[in-house]
């Protein structure tokens, strides 16, 4: 225990996972902790002692199952490994930490996910800027970027770190900045000063400067890069060969996606749970690592003309090349997950079953590269020309590992026969023992004319000769006598003893000498790091964009036309999603939608809710990103003036938590785009001002519309989504504000949704027949109906909506008597309503009364 604690003091917050034995023991708070998270029993030692101390465990080999329950739960997981063989010490068995696991530092196929990356970030602000490192232990990816803090924010949002560190000190500048939901972790001050991160970086790359990685002018993206090597080093990983580059993200490459628009668009993830996201529709990768460059192209669109049209022209040419299209998928799927697999050279983490399939996967690279080698497309000619065949270690893996080896390498029978003669002989001797003893036996026998002579084994004295007594005068003399017996005698010879021996200690050097074997083959594996961590990124990318002519061709994607212009043209766009999860049998309604900065800057879409205003917005937003990202997009033709933004308003989400209300959440997003604009920004308006009073409402969107149409520099294209019918007034007001409708049809008082976008603007919601869509109480919808008539005879009279309620609240009153359906008070109102007053008599009147008060009664 003394041990125990001495090691737990140097790992503060972690839960120690101790090594006794067979078993990994937790004691006290951690293992109350591990109890509940694992469900395993937790007992006590020295109960009702004062040393009594609470206990729980599980058997070392189930590791692998443990761990990640213990990681997803947010722990940090110090393991405590026996450093020596206990038979080799008479003391207590030398303990320490080998690995500290923490959500952002995992690399284990339990715990991190196939198809997403797993990234650290590291955090460091300045007063204006924000340097952010992005770093995945599990591939080797390494990235940095600096800018504003809306600029890190975008990118934290993207890259979904799993876990974020920074200095104690900025932790509560980092909560007020970017919010309390990531998992973080905050460090000692003194990494962060002075040139500490910056020596880390020159002496783990082994350079005099970094301006080859083209980093050298983001300071404080260096001192957040610099500070995550340091925390790799404190969670005990030092074999980081892998990590072999460090790159820049590069602003002005990428389209600017802010944190509401990858959440609005539902790209990657959704907050409603069992939504399907544009990640699921389009990821049809052959590999996980191509689904990880997927998500990573689908938050990173790219805004040069050049570079996109690229990947357009490769997928052209897949998808008009079908057969080439299945030998390519057969052989990327041989490869599988190359870059987690090089990464695990690089951490010494990789068995003999994960070597043989790096040796498939390089043997599938030299295949594909015939493949693509005689491709028309330029690009496919540059991955074809830089893929690496490997071709020497491939066939020293080959030539030195068995085609099935076992996963761990105690199990033996690893290296390949033929590779080392001592081996060879090892084994021939452990293994082949029988036959050496016959052998023996048959030879001794030959020798000494003894043809009863047999060799057996006891555990008192190993292997002995056993002659019966018939024969004892023929034994040599060099033969030594063990043990007499009544029929026979059994002797020894130097040979059986040195055979014993070796036999013995067979095993063991086997183990031995193949462990050694396979850690100099692991190790010439990783001299390789370099090339085959770049050929996993060129089939990473020839699968995504392989996957972009098998969706294009499965859900009847076309090609894009990308240009300079400021115009947005889609024709029978329709929504990538929505359209998949159609019930079978009905087509999705597409639309057109035009935009510019000359004629049409601005479209005021009205119409009622549920006629697919959202979609609309929602699809545009995805053509253009689709489009920017390599993909064939869901229209009959789009032409797209290239976008550098895309900023999106909507839904209501309520952010309670930090005290805001669905209007504060509205007002901030809206302020981010109004202050962000650019003349080739894509903004989509959902529903503005929804979240306030009526008249609140109509006064901020009618502002944001003039302010859009009015901005001196940027004419940026806007799709403005309202219930607010009054906003078409703008359009006479203002020659680039175009008025339009999704239009709906209205037979026999039931509202047919025909979600196709026409000119001119609506008049009516319809929100009561959707409410009666709903399945609201007829009563409720009646009344309501009622409400309606009255406040629009009430405003077309210009009266103010308040008085309106009043009159309308007062009519309540009076007619609420007649609101039950009572079959009595039925009776009563017929009979007053067939009542002539004019001639009603003073004592007809009072009969009628008298009736009216026996039917009450009755």
């Amino acid at each position: 225990m003394q041990q125990y604690n001495s090691i737990k003091v140097k790992y503060p917050g972690a839960l120690l996972l101790f090594r006794v034995g067979d078993f990994y023991e937790t004691f006290g708070e951690d293992a109350v902790k591990a109890a509940g998270i694992l469900g395993i029993v937790l007992t006590k030692r020295g109960n009702g002692s004062e040393s009594e101390t609470a206990l729980a465990g599980f058997p070392h080999h189930s590791l692998e199952t443990y761990l990640p329950k213990l990681v997803r739960a947010g722990q940090r997981v110090a393991i405590c490994d026996q450093l020596e063989d206990p038979k080799m010490t008479k003391t207590i068995v030398k303990r320490g930490v080998t690995e500290l696991v923490t959500p952002g530092v995992s690399y284990g196929d339990n715990i991190v996910q196939q198809k997403s990356n797993n990234y650290l970030a590291s955090v460091f602000f300045d007063k204006q800027a924000v340097g952010v490192a992005f770093l995945d232990i599990s591939t080797g990816e390494f990235l940095v970027a600096q800018g504003s803090p809306a600029y890190a924010d975008k990118l934290l949002q993207g890259f979904k770190p799993t876990e974020v560190i920074m200095g104690k000190r900025q932790y509560k500048a980092f909560v007020e900045e970017f919010g309390s939901h990531f998992y973080t972790y905050t460090l000692d001050e003194w990494p962060y000063t002075g040139d500490y991160a910056i020596e880390a970086l020159l002496k783990h790359f082994e350079v005099k400067s970094l301006k080859g990685f083209g980093i050298d002018r983001l300071p404080l993206g260096i001192v957040a890069a610099g500070v995550a090597l340091h925390y790799l080093n404190e969670t005990e990983h030092r074999n980081l060969q892998h990590i072999a580059n460090i790159s820049r993200i590069e602003e002005e490459t990428y389209m600017w996606l802010d944190r509401f628009t990858i959440r609005n668009l539902e790209l990657v993830t959704s907050a409603n749970e069992q939504a399907v996201t544009l990640a699921d529709v389009l990821d049809q990768t052959a590999t996980p690592m191509g689904a990880r460059l997927l998500k990573r192209w689908m938050v990173m669109p790219l805004k040069h003309e050049s570079a996109i049209t690229e990947r357009h022209d490769v997928v052209d040419y897949l998808y008009s090349h079908k057969d080439l299209r299945t030998e390519l998928m057969q052989e990327i799927k041989q490869i599988g997950d190359l870059e987690r697999l090089i990464s695990k050279v690089g951490l010494q983490k990789a068995n003999p079953r994960e070597v043989i399939q790096l040796k498939r996967a390089l043997f599938a690279v030299d295949r594909l590269k015939a493949l693509i080698g005689g491709a028309t497309v330029a690009a496919l000619k540059i991955i074809a020309d830089q893929l690496n065949s490997c071709t020497l270690i491939r066939e020293r893996i080959d030539a030195q590992l068995n085609a099935e080896p076992p996963v761990l390498i105690t199990k033996g029978n690893v290296i390949a026969a033929g590779v080392n003669a001592d081996l060879d002989k090892l084994r021939k001797v452990a293994f082949g023992g029988k036959d050496y003893l016959l052998e023996i036996q048959k030879r001794e026998a030959d020798a000494t004319g003894i043809p009863s002579l047999k060799i057996a084994f006891n555990n008192v004295f190993g292997y002995y000769l056993e002659v019966t007594n018939a024969h004892k005068d023929k034994v040599p003399a060099e033969w030594v006598r063990k043990q007499t017996l009544v029929n026979a005698e059994r002797y020894i010879t130097e040979e059986l003893k040195e055979y014993e021996e070796q036999i013995l200690g067979a095993e063991e050097k086997i183990h031995v000498l193949e462990a050694r074997l396979y850690g100099e083959l692991v190790a010439a594996v990783a001299e390789y790091i370099k090339p085959i961590q770049h050929n996993a990124q060129l089939v990473a990318k020839l699968d995504v964009l392989l996957n972009f002519a098998l969706i294009a061709e499965k859900n009847h994607y076309v090609r894009p036309e990308i240009n300079q212009s400021n115009a947005l043209d889609i024709k029978g766009g329709r929504h990538p999603v929505i359209e998949q999860n159609l019930p079978i049998g009905e087509d999705y309604i597409t639309n057109d939608v035009f935009l510019d900065s000359e004629t049409q800057q601005i479209i005021i879409i009205t119409g009622p809710n549920m006629a697919g205003k959202s979609a609309l917005l929602r699809q545009t937003g995805l053509i253009v990103l689709m489009a920017q990202m390599g993909s064939f997009v869901p229209a009959k033709e789009a032409r797209i003036g290239l976008v550098d933004k895309i900023f999106t308003r909507v839904g209501a989400s309520d952010n309670l938590s930090s005290g805001e209300s669905t209007f504060m959440v509205e007002m901030n997003e809206t302020a981010s785009i109004m202050n962000n604009l650019s003349e080739r920004s894509l903004i989509l308006l959902d529903e503005i001002g929804r979240g306030t009073s009526t008249y609140d409402g109509i006064s901020i969107a009618w502002a944001i519309a003039e302010y859009l149409h009015g901005h001196p520099v940027a004419r940026a294209k806007t799709l403005f989504a309202t219930h607010y019918h009054e906003l078409n007034e703008l359009a006479t007001s203002f020659p680039r504000i175009k008025n339009y409708n999704v239009s709906v049809k209205e037979v026999a008082n039931k509202v047919i949704f025909l979600r196709k976008l026409v000119p001119g603007g609506s008049e009516h919601s319809f929100g009561i027949h959707v409410a009666k869509l709903a399945g609201m109480p007829p009563k409720l919808l009646q009344r309501a109906n009622e409400i309606l008539k009255r406040l629009e005879q009430e405003r077309t009279g210009g009266e103010r909506i308040k008085d309106s309620i009043k009159k309308i609240q007062k009519q309540a009153y009076q007619l609420q008597m007649f609101s039950i359906d009572d079959p009595v008070l039925v009776k009563i109102r017929d009979m007053l309503n067939n009542l002539d007053v004019n001639t009603l008599t003073p004592v007809e009147a009072l009969m009628k009364l008298d009736e009216i008060q026996r039917l009450l009664k009755n």
